[in-house]
């Protein structure tokens, strides 16, 4: 698979769980929520032509971002869409895709292969990755997966960049060191599914050797973790995702992950098998639209919502047009 100045997490974070399946979905708060989508390269398909297709997400920027450009592509080929993204949690969007409550959302490699398929090792290999949770998620859940963008959002720790010069640090080696030296400077602002994730916190200290008391560690809503970490009062580290647009503009250094712990995260669509069976061109239409989303894309895409305030349709509109995909 993050205070945010766009709607998103003031809203999610009153959204209770009884209610996630509704969507909760903030985009209609926006005045550009509903876009009206014009001709490009996206041509109707007679197969979707008003058909109605339920289009979920998980509940940060990013993946919101990702929701509305499939129901814009969507659109663009005639169907009708159900907004039900911003929905809180990955185990709660896929279990409504699962169930046949969602038709589509975009999930990440490491994200299935770790946590929904179980295994403990991931695969180093983006290629290869990717080619495995295909073939096992299909064959053990019925769910396919379209092509995987080349962006890799995968998790790290930050610090602001002067605290990173200060204290010499570049590595999570050299951040591991840190804590047995500076324990009281070893404070993290973390996101609860972070740390509660296998390849979130537990497996991070375990690969690093890191024994952070729970004194150290603050929890807060996702956007929160950026201007925490900007800020240091409440924590020096934070967890922050690889692709999002606030690394830059809040001037936080990004920790290598000497290791290569953390897997690798290529975000891609994914759809109930029977209406990827029922409706093929839902994944032939969205294919030349992933192969644009690199890192720079993506994080720019994120800076506009989450740092700029945009609302994430028009955001998504705009690149799309710029693409030729709509018009």
């Amino acid at each position: 698979m993050r205070t945010r100045r766009s709607v998103f997490t003031r809203l999610a974070a009153g959204c209770a769980l009884a209610l996630a399946l509704a969507g909760c979905s903030v985009t209609t708060e926006d005045a550009a929520a509903d876009v009206p989508v014009g001709k490009g390269s996206i041509k109707e398909s007679p197969q979707l032509t008003g058909q109605t297709i339920v289009v979920g997400s998980k509940d940060f920027t990013e993946n919101i971002v990702f929701g509305h450009i499939t129901m814009q592509a969507l659109k663009a080929a005639g169907a009708q869409v159900v907004d039900k993204t911003n929905i809180k949690g990955s185990v709660n969007v896929r279990t409504a895709l699962l169930s046949g409550d969602v038709d589509i959302y975009w999930d990440y490699t490491g994200t299935a292969w770790i946590t929904y398929l179980n295994h403990t090792d991931p695969i180093q290999d983006s290629q290869a990755q990717y080619e495995a949770v295909v073939k096992e998620d299909k064959e053990k859940n019925n769910v396919v997966w379209g092509a995987m963008a080349p962006a890799n959002n995968t998790y790290a720790l930050a610090v602001r960049e002067e605290k990173a010069q200060e204290w010499n640090l570049r590595t999570l080696s050299d951040l591991a060191e840190f804590v047995k030296t500076n324990p009281g400077d070893a404070t993290f602002c973390l996101e609860s599914e972070f740390v509660g994730r296998n390849d979130g916190w537990p497996g991070l200290t375990q690969a690093y050797g890191m024994n952070v008391p729970a004194s150290a560690i603050k929890m807060v809503d996702t956007g929160v973790v950026y201007t925490e970490t900007k800020k240091g009062e409440s924590c020096n580290f934070g967890e922050v995702f690889t692709t999002d647009g606030r690394i830059s503009n809040l001037n936080l250094r990004v920790l290598e992950d000497d290791k290569k712990f953390f897997p690798i995260y290529n975000p891609a669509p994914t759809v109930n098998g029977e209406v990827a069976a029922k409706y093929p061109d839902i994944l032939t239409i969205l294919e030349p639209i992933t192969a644009k989303l690199d890192d720079e894309t993506i994080r720019k895409l994120n800076e506009k919502v989450d740092v700029k305030g945009e609302p994430v349709a028009q955001v998504v509109a705009e690149w799309m047009k710029a693409e030729g995909f709509i018009g």
